[in-house]
């Protein structure tokens, strides 16, 4: 069984259509292989953390994708939450903060190494 980790790093803040598509395109992944079964693994990392508060917004209109595949969320990454102010906007939205790996002069940040290591495809959007 193939297993994926997709990670989000695009900013909403951008204000931009690319932004948009980026956040679109990778929860259409996630969408499709969850409906093959496969292991999937969505992340929000760097200013993509800035999504979690975004995508649970009932108007907006990524929020039904969002719901559709909120159970593949690993999270978003803690150190990245704190370095782009998005700390609070992520608790509210009821994603998890991960902080699995400690990096200097952060509070953590999601170990990316780990899904390679398991041997996960990782895909950037």
């Amino acid at each position: 069984m193939s297993k994926t980790a997709i990670v989000v790093y695009s900013d909403p803040k951008a204000g931009s259509e690319e932004a948009l598509g980026r956040l679109f395109n990778a929860m259409f992944v996630a969408y499709e292989l969850k409906e093959k079964k496969q292991e999937v693994a969505l992340i929000f990392q760097g200013a993509g953390v800035r999504w979690a508060s975004e995508v649970v917004k009932p108007d907006h209109p990524a929020h039904a994708l969002y719901n559709a595949v909120k159970d593949t969320i690993v999270g978003a990454c803690r150190g990245c939450a704190d370095v782009f102010g998005a700390t609070d906007a992520v608790k509210s939205a009821g994603v998890p903060l991960v902080n699995e790996k400690a990096i200097p002069g952060t509070s953590g940040i999601i170990d990316l190494s780990k899904y390679l290591d398991a041997g996960y495809r990782v895909l950037n959007f």
